[in-house]
Formats: structure tokens, C-alpha cells, sequence
């Protein structure tokens, strides 16, 4: 049986994070300038993946669908959510790609996305085993979270310009559940 057809697929796109325990889940995405940071205990068998467009700073303003965008919020939701499946922080190790140059006329927001998300690991006492930052080309990733396998595909030209409109469209703001509470 080929393991490839018989993965459960499941595409994260920006403002996205995703954790599991499946040995048979790989996680997608396509990023341009946008990084994708894999983190995974390899011991609990947890990992997980997030998608963000922007760095942010603990001083960011973090609202509504806002929050999403960046990188210090969807890094500790991230961690959080595998440390809730079981994993422990000493043990976590990650792996970071994309954060290309894709539009020459923009500050180098790729290269400012990529260097955020090794500090923050840094910072965290996170390892980083594994990356592929940088260029003029978009990839289209995939990450096995339970055994830490990556691979990726760069995009053609084409295939790169259609993720940097992807990029530049704003985040849908997330609705509130029915069973939430809004404090005003």
C-alpha cells in the first residue's frame, strides 16, 4: 500500500494552526512570503503546523480576526495546543519554511517572517532541526506531525503569484460561536 495515497490530507491556509496524533495525517500548505512553522514531541507523537502572514509583537494589537495574521499569537497557539495533546515543551523540536521574496517592490517581509520565527523559538528554548527560508519562489509544503518528515515542492512563477494575492487579501474575521460569551 502506498502511504502516500492512503494519508488524511489536511491543508492549513493562513491564519491556521493545526495539531495531531495521526500517523497516517499530513499537513499542507503553500506559502510565499508567509512561514509555516512544524513543531512535534517526538515522543508524545504530537505535532502540528501553523501558517502566518506577519511577525507581530507582544505589543500588536490582538483582535477580532486581526490576530490571526501573526506570528506571536499563532506560535503560542501552536505550543499551547500541542502541550494540551500531550506534549512537553522540553521536548519539542521545529522545522520553518517558506518566508520568500515574492514581490520586489515590498520590504522583505519573507526574510522578516522567517527571522521572527527563529527568535521566538529561540526565545522559547525550542530547537530548530530543520529549515528552508528565503528565495524568490513560492513552496508548497507538507508535514508529517507525528514522525516530523517534510517535503516540499517549489511553485513556478504563476503558481507563486497567485499565493502572493492569496497573502494580500484580508483575513475573514472569525465569527463568535453560539455558545460564546462577547464582553463589551
Amino acid at each position: 500500500m502506498n502511504l502516500e495515497v492512503a494519508a488524511r490530507r489536511v491543508h492549513i491556509i493562513q491564519g491556521e494552526w493545526k495539531v495531531l496524533n495521526d500517523p497516517n495525517a499530513v499537513l499542507t500548505t503553500i506559502l510565499g512570503s508567509c512561514v509555516a512553522a512544524c513543531l512535534r514531541d517526538p515522543v508524545a507523537g504530537v505535532g502540528g503546523m501553523n501558517h502566518f502572514l506577519l511577525p507581530g509583537t507582544a505589543n500588536t494589537p490582538m483582535t477580532g480576526g486581526d490576530a490571526t495574521r501573526y506570528g506571536v499569537h499563532l506560535m503560542e497557539l501552536l505550543i499551547n495546543g500541542l502541550l494540551k495533546q500531550g506534549a512537553r515543551r522540553d521536548r519539542l523540536e521545529a522545522k520553518i519554511f517558506g518566508g520568500a521574496k515574492t514581490i520586489s517592490t515590498f520590504s522583505n517581509v519573507g526574510e522578516q517572517n522567517a527571522a521572527f520565527a527563529v527568535q521566538f523559538l529561540k526565545d522559547e528554548g525550542i530547537p530548530v532541526v530543520g529549515s528552508s527560508t528565503g528565495g524568490d519562489h513560492g513552496r508548497k509544503l507538507e508535514y508529517w506531525p507525528v514522525s516530523g518528515r517534510a517535503r516540499q515542492y517549489p511553485l513556478t512563477g504563476a503558481e507563486t503569484q497567485r499565493t502572493v494575492a492569496l497573502e494580500q487579501r484580508p483575513v475573514a474575521p472569525q465569527k463568535p460561536v453560539e455558545s460564546s460569551i462577547e464582553f463589551f
